[in-house]
């Protein structure tokens, strides 16, 4: 009886590692570039939820938290005042999707209240994925 050998030579496992390097040159980058554009638009959608809350706080005490109180207020009741209903806010406000804390200011400069996540670079302005997201505008305008 002859035996016969079964397995791999290395000439194909050589072609399947160059066809898979291949096909991860291929999908890679268009994956990757789609978590920028995810986490701007997470960053759009907390700015959202934060602006019912807040929203909710107006409501219940008549208007929307000073600066100074900043959107903590959401979390704890601020000193002075009385019908405070919260906490508006089921959890901590989170940093934005790049790590940063969220700027608020009331009055703000484009409506009662401006919510800023100044992107990747946390700077502001910026293009692409170091794009500011701001409450008064959706992402790309």
């Amino acid at each position: 009886m002859k035996k016969t050998q079964q397995g791999f030579s290395l000439i194909e496992l050589l072609i399947v590692m160059v066809i898979l390097g291949l096909l991860a040159a291929l999908v890679g980058p268009k994956m990757f570039g789609k978590v920028g554009t995810s986490k701007q638009k997470t960053a759009k959608t907390q700015i959202s939820l934060f602006e019912s809350a807040l929203d909710t706080y107006r409501l219940d005490t008549g208007k929307y938290p000073s600066t100074e109180q900043g959107m903590q207020a959401l979390r704890v009741k601020p000193q002075g005042i009385t019908k405070w209903e919260g906490p508006y806010l089921p959890k901590d406000i989170p940093p934005d999707p790049w790590g940063n804390p969220y700027q608020y200011k009331s009055p703000g400069d484009h409506g009662p209240f401006d919510i800023i996540s100044f992107g990747s670079d946390g700077k502001p302005g910026g293009e692409g994925e170091d794009l500011d997201i701001v409450s008064w505008k959706n992402i790309g305008e």
